[in-house]
């Protein structure tokens, strides 16, 4: 199959990958048939061979010296290391082997390589986070003054962009470290333990002489073939071998797409598959649009969302706009997050009781509770994981209805949870905000349509026609709900949902400050960081001209009105029905017909049956 994927003018390579599942699978040399059962117990002896020689690795290699020296990118001889991790750590010379008597082949060690060499790499921003922290640690940890927080901004490698939640979470767990050890902590490898290894197999670390993909003559399939292990300890090669896997393909993975190798893992006793595909997709713009899509937050009303366009003459008008609704959900991620706080309070009393004595009561019990927790936890994050993908797909679906290239969405990495109440404060630290921008992205790149964030200030207190100071207060229709869901502009005249004039003032910002959009060249992601005073004073949405007529004075004669008119319940007649027994009653003028004293036809019930006149019944 090749590699190389065609593109025509105006489209881009976009990786992505989708979920499958391994089902069955047939040994090559035999012609022995694996159930689903015995496929995942032999995946899992690889697994199990792969994670010892990470384990290895990163018990070697979790210090500050070896990532400083796998992230500069060069080896001793000044050469630059290779892209691929597995490459580099054997130029650096951190090789690994599996334990005594087992023997796998190279491609096995590269995959144990390939997975440590990327948890060392990811593992340099936080190392230079936390010794930024450390080096500008505050005087008082739990506030620090505007100084401060310029110190440690310059200190942290793009800190003037980093949200102040990540600063604030890395001080919190220096500060639980001090607590429990007396002292401060030299850097991250002392705060963090080397992280646990997942059970995974990276088969793109691989090549044909491990594993293969090819696309089956039925379309939607595919054929994946590796080796593996015949038993837990492979004493020689013998003890490798081939098997054949049938892979049905996820509809979203287009036909013409090119496959790449894909990532095994053991859950449930199943051999679940991450497929990575490219295809084509159509370049998406930083600037040069005219209709653009703004999303707002909200707490019970979710999104909001509406278009804008910006005409040749730089004004700017609101298309229309919805909302996405998921108070039920999201009562219902509530109710988990309660019971969840119940349970961990509960495992920890039941901790406590227990201390280190195994043999006690109340062992039994609290692994029920820990379970009941995994079982709670796994609840919460299928929920969000649907809440998720359902708000990005509405948002996609609004601009895709509206015509927009591209979709603005406000940016509240740095909103804190906090001055507004127990309850609320946990209702807004629960968002799942994140997960809905990434999918937007996700789903957004598909059709070529760009996802830019942009800055928060003041989208919800300033007038979206005049820029002036709104007032809020509670909403019109429903006036015993306390809150403040209505604005009004004592300028202007506007008033409406303070959301619906949130999702406006941030189409018209972005519409604006298109020039400003930046791409993150790690990520991708688009995002506009600044706001000028200039470019805002033209982020106004104008109000659309009155179509009715004002001008009520007359210009013709009276039209005549009937004095009879008809009956109130119908204002026009009903259609005479047909002349045979079926049907309803009629209604308006049409005469109810008795059939029984008229001498017509007898009257049938819903079957067609005669029906039996009254008293002849026995």
């Amino acid at each position: 199959m090749s590699r190389k994927l065609p593109l025509a003018g105006g489209e881009t390579p976009r990786t992505a990958c989708a979920r499958g599942l391994l089902r069955t699978g047939v040994e090559e040399k035999s012609g022995e048939l694996l159930p689903a059962a015995v496929l995942a117990e032999r995946v899992g002896w690889a697994a199990d061979l792969v994670s010892g020689m990470v384990a290895a690795l990163l018990a070697g290699h979790w210090n500050a010296a070896c990532v400083d020296v796998l992230a500069a990118g060069e080896d001793a001889t000044g050469r630059p290391l290779p892209s691929n991790a597995w490459m580099a750590l054997r130029r650096l010379g951190w090789t690994v082997g599996p334990a005594g008597g087992i023997r796998v082949n190279d491609r096995i060690v590269r995959i144990a390589q390939e997975a440590a060499g990327r948890t060392l790499r990811a593992a340099k921003w936080r190392a230079d986070l936390t010794t930024a922290v450390l080096a500008t640690w505050p005087a008082d940890p739990v506030r620090r003054t505007p100084k401060e927080w310029d110190r440690v901004r310059a200190a942290v490698p793009g800190g003037e962009y980093l949200p102040s939640s990540v600063i604030k979470g890395r001080t919190r767990q220096i500060t639980a470290f001090v607590k429990q050890h007396g002292r401060m902590p030299v850097n991250v490898f002392e705060v963090e333990a080397a992280p646990r290894i997942a059970r995974m197999l990276l088969l793109s670390a691989c090549d044909q002489q491990q594993a293969t993909l090819e696309r089956a003559d039925e379309p939607g399939r595919a054929l994946l073939r590796l080796q593996l292990p015949t038993r837990p300890d492979p004493r020689s090669y013998a003890d490798w071998t081939w098997v054949a896997c049938p892979v049905k393909l996820p509809p979203t993975v287009p036909g013409c797409a090119v496959l790449h190798l894909p990532t095994l893992r053991i859950h449930r006793g199943t051999v679940r598959a991450d497929l990575a595909y490219t295809h084509a997709v159509p370049r998406t713009q930083r600037t040069g649009h005219t209709v653009a899509l703004g999303v707002d937050w909200g707490l019970n009303t979710l999104l909001s969302a509406g278009a804008a366009r910006l005409h040749a003459d730089g004004t700017i008008t609101a298309l229309g706009g919805g909302m996405f609704r998921a108070a039920g959900v999201l009562a219902k991620q509530h109710r988990l997050r309660r019971q969840g706080e119940q349970l961990h309070t509960k495992a920890g009393h039941y901790q406590r009781l227990i201390a280190e004595d195994e043999q006690h009561a109340l062992t039994a019990r609290h692994q029920v509770l820990a379970e009941e927790i995994r079982h709670v936890s796994g609840r919460r994050s299928n929920l969000n994981d649907a809440l998720a993908r359902a708000g990005a797909r509405w948002a996609v679906d609004q601009a895709l209805a509206a015509g927009a290239s591209l979709i603005y969405v406000e940016d509240l990495r740095s909103m804190e949870a906090r001055g507004m109440g127990r309850t609320m404060n946990t209702r807004l630290s629960q968002a799942v905000r994140g997960q809905i921008v990434d999918r937007m992205r996700h789903l957004a790149a598909e059709t070529g349509i760009a996802v830019v964030t942009v800055p928060a200030r003041n989208t919800s207190r300033h007038c979206p026609q005049c820029l002036e100071v709104l007032r809020h207060r509670k909403a019109p229709d429903r006036p015993t709900i306390a809150g403040w869901k209505w604005a009004l502009c004592g300028s202007c005249g506007w008033q409406g949902d303070r959301d619906a004039g949130a999702w406006k003032r941030i189409a018209a910002r972005g519409l604006t400050h298109q020039t400003k959009t930046v791409t993150d060249r790690t990520t991708g992601a688009m995002a506009i960081r600044t706001v000028t005073d200039k470019l805002e004073a033209g982020a106004v949405i104008t109000p659309a001209p009155k179509t009715s007529r004002t001008d009520r004075s007359k210009t013709g004669p009276t039209r005549h009105r009937t004095t009879r008119p008809t009956p109130r319940r119908r204002r026009t007649p009903s259609p005479t029905g047909p002349s045979g027994p079926a049907g309803q009653r009629p209604e308006g003028h049409s005469p109810t017909l008795d059939f029984a004293r008229a001498g017509g036809p007898p009257s049938r019930t819903a079957d067609g049956c005669p029906a039996q006149p009254t008293g002849t019944r026995a």
